[in-house]
């Protein structure tokens, strides 16, 4: 199940690479047989893949991996890891085969968006657009084939999602649309000068806190004098009318149940424990669902065909890798075809900070 957060994914993805999916798996689009690179013809490096239908070089595979650095410089590092270099070669397979299937409408809708997507990364990077895209030794022309590979899996993939897919699985995800205001203090694993705490440490005074609240306390006094979310420390930790989709699967789910009015025990969520008052709820229906919210619905049911098909569906194409070993990491893995894609770390901000 992919919680609201999650849906954003393949708009944000392909500038940020930082959410619902693994960055293996979002980065792994390579050219496709139907839409190689123009230099394709005089392509004569090393294949660094095989599989049925086809094969992925060396040229092609530096050039793919030159934009994903250009994308996301945070993730570069991954991408001199050779077992992660080697999850992103099955996953352009993979990508170059499914774009291969997809139809006409879906290529078509895949090169609007990418004109999208292309438009607002160079509006966010102004005047170091070309500066960075010469760092990677890039055109432009190469950053937008990429996205248009992307996004024709991806289109494709939405372009099957029915009507009756998205009520069903919105009747397994409505939770995250419920609308809650509630107030909140983190006690984090780490404090607002930085300091780490032990997870003890922070049980034992988010405990102090719940005994003064339970005590009568006024509850935005002390998220104010206790809290270590910042972005609502000064509105007394109060979350106004948000959806709890945003949220960590621990938040959420005390958010989803605790009575009103009532103080939680502490939850222990990755950032540290929160003590929770919800103050109102609303539960969605589906006839309630805002045209943009149906669509989040699709873009989580389409982005989980992709993850199927990685899942369940490399091994079909009998991938055979032959990259070149640089690290340790490597030699200790072996080069097996048809590797489950490794997901990279990526940001998993909660609370607060996540619903911004």
């Amino acid at each position: 199940m992919m919680s609201l957060n999650k849906t954003k994914s393949w708009k944000v993805l392909l500038v940020s690479l930082a959410a619902a999916l693994s960055f293996s798996m979002l980065s792994a689009c390579s050219s496709n047989n139907n839409n190689k690179n123009n230099n394709a013809a005089d392509d004569s490096s090393t294949a660094y893949a095989t599989y049925k239908g086809g094969t992925i070089t060396e040229k092609e595979f530096d050039l793919d991996t030159r934009v994903m650095k250009f994308l996301s410089p945070q993730q570069a590092q991954y991408l001199e890891i050779d077992t992660f270099k080697e999850s992103i070669l099955n996953q352009e397979v993979a990508f170059e085969h499914l774009a291969g299937k997809a139809t006409d409408e879906a290529k078509k809708q895949a090169e609007k968006e990418a004109d999208v997507q292309l438009a607002d990364l160079k509006s966010r990077l102004g005047d170091t657009f070309d500066s960075v895209l010469k760092e990677q030794n890039l055109k432009e022309d190469d950053v937008r084939t990429y996205m248009v590979r992307v996004l024709t899996v991806f289109q494709d993939m939405l372009l099957k999602v029915t009507d009756d897919q998205v009520k069903k699985e919105f009747e397994v995800i409505k939770g995250d649309f419920t609308v809650a205001t509630l107030r909140q203090v983190l006690i984090g694993l780490t404090d607002a000068n930085k300091k780490e705490r032990t997870e003890e440490d922070a049980l034992k005074l988010a405990k102090e806190v719940k005994a003064k609240l339970d005590g009568g306390a006024d509850f935005a006094e002390i998220a104010k004098q206790y809290t270590d979310d910042t972005a609502s420390k000064e509105a007394g930790g109060q979350l106004k009318e948000v959806f709890l989709g945003n949220y960590s699967e621990e938040f959420k789910a005390a958010a989803q149940t605790l009575p009103l009015n009532t103080i939680s025990d502490p939850v222990l969520t990755k950032l540290g424990y929160y003590i929770i008052k919800v103050e109102s709820r609303t539960e969605a229906t589906f006839d309630k669902l805002t045209g943009e919210q149906k669509e989040a619905i699709k873009s989580s049911l389409a982005s989980q065909s992709v993850e199927s098909f990685l899942e369940n569906n490399l091994k079909d194409l009998e991938i055979k890798i032959n990259l070149p070993k640089s690290s340790a990491a490597a030699s200790e893995s072996g080069t097996n075809s048809g590797t489950k894609a490794t997901e990279a770390p990526s940001a998993s901000p909660e609370a607060t900070q996540e619903a911004k």
